[in-house]
């Protein structure tokens, strides 16, 4: 190698790379990019589907144009990157490793096929394209090379357009604008309407009718319970071999509910192919399923098996390719239930046309809404792919949501009712037909496991049946707790005397049920509080080593809890190869409550019944609660999941960061300026100390509120106000104190954007992110229909920046200044105080005492030095 003989280490010396092999990473490309790697010093395999993937230990990096392998998410959780093929030829020219986050095949990193150039546009812009483009995975580039794919310029004459246009390099020239649009809605659109010399958003006549694109993100992907199979589909005995399940042992669950026929031609294409069919989830390597629930669902996604409906299995046959079933959202399983906030929504659709609109109908029906041909005013949401139709004019005169299918999909995916009021959901780019980009969002895995088959559900899994039908009054037991294939929700379960008698009730079998899994539980320090932050992250390593470990154990005893659930079908259990009628411990069906002829039985049986119930009638929420700065939370995610449930219990509901809106109290330790507080705040709640749930959990008893209300009056003196008159002004605002207001949030504000927006949101004002661009947003709808004669109000004269004294923001003042100038208002550049003590004390304060000047950024900067 020339790199030995120069007595230079070899670029790949450290790197074991795994090439995938796809559809278009073809078997003799990736012999090509092997051979490279070898002669760089790096060593590699090449994995071809359907062979068994090799252990990802092994390597350092997985080469992939897809991520559709099947150990894709094991690499992400192991922390390898995936790269697509140009990472290695882009390492080669820089002769170091480039950066696998610029070369990832993620889709979700819409940019990474771009390598970006700018011509002659603003700094501002220019900065600002660049961090968006490597933030979403693509390139920028100082020069025009062969590599580029566009360039960002407002005009074809500059000399790079003009370089581009006279050599026929084949890259496109954008405006700026097609960036914007592309972040805004986190999607990559098609750069047509935007590309120079003539783009199409700049021509006149803009009540021209938006094309509709075709789209192959929704193919064959169009609903989740297909009816018969595809027609490209052949007979089993056809000429072509469908070798995508080759190995593989594959259960078609009975909740899908075909026909004898169809099951028939399905198993025989699976065993045409390769694969085999089983009835042991223990065993399988792909389930097919119709519903979210089941035993047979909740094994298979905690052994990370393939968990997927009819129309993906559909589609592994007509395209012979392996693909996650969370690629597309109606290829896995549907909830019976639908998704919590859409049971009385009516949704209409527009301007979505094919496969996509059938989509898009489909997902409503399995989100449990009702999706209606037309639009009546009785609808509440109208989808639409751009806002330039008569269903859209309608829909505003009627008052009606009107968003796009970002909103529908993203709440499908998070499993719950997204804010109409995010930005992305509202955006329509012109002469963009949103239906190019509708399929393209994927189902979480984390949210799905979270939600419908966490591992921390221990009453959903019972204890070993082999050991347990090995004693008849454990037998008895277990039957009588588990008649039902499906498992109670799940409780808090109380200790039981560890005292062996004959004749154990229900209680002995539960307890020993949970002693039993306890192991199998996510370790604390990795479990997910109630409002979805983790605790303090562990590594990888150990992480991966945690999750092997419980999907290890529960592969152990699958064959006993499948029997188990087997012999719990049969009426009265199975023991000694059935039940006699003169047992005296023979369970009796259908009675409303069994009672043994033994008093000590018949009291203990009672105690369980009332535990039960008790549990079962929860008390009514009487509180809603925001807490913040709760010391005995701090870094105790265990102590903090078991407080809140013993809280519940009480009648007081802990709210999450999202539903601080139904807050009725607010627990503090003193007044502070945390965004909980400040936010909790504007919906005037009740303050108190968080001596309040000190109390009532030593107590076990909802105590009065009112005799716990917080007190800090060196803060008050300090800030300039009363908590009492804030929540009753609070109170009178009704969130609507900034309404009006236009306020701008530098990107590195300390404290983060996201704070402040929702500080500005919660009362009612208007808040975005100003990167330095001098061209002003469009204003929103209640600023344009102000009268003319409010202008000496300080929301309709005057806009807002939040800064910082620090030389780095002092540089976007200007542009900042000019933007607002230029529509003929006063630019106010205030600390971050301005807001905060607004919100705080709940009335409206001028800008005098809190504006921005050249001069505090050089005091600043002294008292450093100094």
């Amino acid at each position: 190698m020339a790199d030995d003989h120069n007595g230079e280490v070899p670029l790949f010396h450290q790197c074991n790379v795994c090439i995938v092999c796809s559809t278009d990473l073809t078997p003799d490309s990736a012999h090509q990019f092997a051979s490279t790697l070898e002669e760089n010093g790096g060593e590699c395999a090449i994995y071809e589907h359907p062979a068994p993937f090799p252990s990802l230990s092994e390597f350092t990096h997985v080469m992939s144009s897809t991520i559709d392998f099947p150990e894709y998410e094991a690499a992400c959780d192991a922390l390898i990157p995936v790269v697509k093929p140009n990472w290695l030829q882009a390492s080669l020219s820089k002769r170091k490793l480039a950066n696998p986050r610029q070369y990832s095949p993620d889709p979700r990193l819409f940019l990474n096929n771009a390598i970006v150039t700018c011509g002659d546009i603003p700094e501002g812009d220019k900065d600002a394209i660049i961090g968006g483009v490597l933030a979403k995975g693509g390139i920028y580039s100082p020069r025009v090379t062969h590599m580029v794919t566009h360039l960002v310029d407002l005009t074809a004459d500059s000399d790079k357009a003009k370089l581009i246009t006279a050599k026929k390099l084949g890259i496109k020239i954008v405006l700026p604008h097609w960036f914007d649009d592309c972040l805004k809605l986190g999607r990559r659109i098609d750069e047509a309407p935007y590309t120079l010399p003539d783009p199409e958003i700049l021509r006149p006549g803009p009540n021209a009718p938006v094309r509709a694109s075709e789209n192959k993100d929704v193919a064959g992907a169009t609903t989740p319970e297909p009816t018969a199979l595809p027609t490209s589909i052949t007979s089993p005995h056809g000429h072509r071999k469908v070798d995508v399940f080759e190995g593989k042992h594959v259960m078609l669950s009975s909740d899908l509910g075909i026909g004898a026929h169809l099951r028939h031609t399905i198993e025989d294409l699976i065993k045409n192919g390769g694969g085999s069919i089983t009835s042991d989830v223990s065993n399988v390597d792909m389930l097919i399923c119709r519903y979210r629930d089941g035993f047979a669902y909740r094994m298979a996604s905690r052994l990370n098996k393939e968990v997927g409906n009819l129309s993906w299995l559909y589609h592994l046959i007509t395209y012979n390719a392996w693909t996650s079933p969370l690629r597309r959202m109606l290829h896995y399983p549907v909830s019976r239930d639908g998704l919590p906030g859409f049971e009385n929504l009516k949704i209409s659709l527009s301007n979505y046309v094919g496969e996509a609109r059938i989509y898009l109908e489909n997902l409503i029906a399995a989100t449990g809404a009702e999706c209606t041909k037309t639009l009546k005013q009785d609808n509440t949401h109208l989808v639409t792919a751009h806002d330039n139709s008569e269903k859209c004019s309608a829909a505003k005169d009627w008052g009606l949501h009107v968003v796009n299918h970002l909103w529908l999909e993203e709440s499908y995916a998070k499993w719950k009712l997204q804010p109409v009021s995010d930005r992305r959901y509202t955006h329509f780019p012109k002469r963009t037909n949103l239906g190019e980009v509708v399929g393209q969002t994927r189902l979480d895995r984390s949210v799905l496991e979270k939600l419908f088959f966490s591992a921390d559900d221990t009453d959903q899994v019972p204890p070993s049946p082999r050991r347990a039908m090995q004693n008849k009054d454990n037998n008895s037991a277990a039957a009588h707790a588990h008649v039902s294939m499906q498992p109670p929700p799940p409780k808090a379960q109380k200790k039981t005397s560890n005292t062996k008698a004959e004749g154990s009730t229900p209680t002995t079998s539960k307890s020993r049920r949970l002693s039993e899994l306890e192991r199998l539980q996510t370790p604390s320090h990795l479990r997910l509080t109630s409002d979805g932050k983790e605790n303090d992250t562990p590594s990888s390593t150990s992480s991966r080593k945690s999750k092997d470990a419980a999907a290890m154990k529960l592969h152990e005893i699958a064959p006993d809890i499948a029997l188990y659930e087997k012999e719990t079908k049969r009426v009265g259990g199975v023991i000694y190869g059935g039940r006699r009628v003169t047992d005296e411990d023979r369970i009796i069906l259908n009675k409303k409550k069994r009672r043994s002829t033994e008093p000590e039985d018949e009291g203990e049986a009672d105690d369980t019944s009332d535990a039960k119930r008790q549990k079962k009638s929860r008390p009514p929420v009487a509180m809603r609660l925001v807490v913040t700065r709760y010391q005995k939370w701090v870094s105790n995610m265990k102590r903090e999941d078991a407080d809140k449930r013993q809280l519940r219990d009480l009648g007081i509901r802990v709210l999450t960061d999202q539903d601080a809106r139904k807050c009725t109290h607010l627990a503090a330790p003193a007044i502070l300026r945390t965004p909980k507080f400040v936010n909790a705040l504007a919906y005037g709640p009740v303050i108190i100390n968080t001596d309040f749930i000190t109390q009532c959990l030593k107590k076990n008893e909802l105590l009065d509120p009112a005799d716990f209300l917080l007190v800090d009056e060196a803060s008050e003196k300090r800030i300039g106000f009363t908590l009492g008159n804030s929540t009753a002004k609070a109170k009178e605002n009704k969130n609507k104190l900034l309404q009006g207001y236009r306020i701008y949030c530098i990107e590195s504000l300390r404290g983060g954007f996201e704070a402040y927006k929702s500080i500005v949101d919660a009362n009612g004002g208007d808040c975005a992110l100003f990167r330095g661009r001098v061209s002003m947003p469009s204003q929103p709808q209640r600023e344009e229909s102000d009268d003319s004669s409010d202008n000496d109000d300080p929301s309709q004269n005057e806009v807002y920046l939040l800064s910082n004294a620090v030389p780095e923001h002092e540089k976007l003042w200007p542009r900042f200044r000019q933007m607002v100038e230029g529509i003929g208002k006063t630019p106010r550049i205030v600390r971050v105080d301005w807001l905060l003590d607004i919100a705080m004390s709940q009335e409206l304060r001028t800008a005098d005492g809190y504006e921005m000047t050249p001069d505090m950024v050089t005091r600043d900067e002294e008292q450093a030095e100094g």
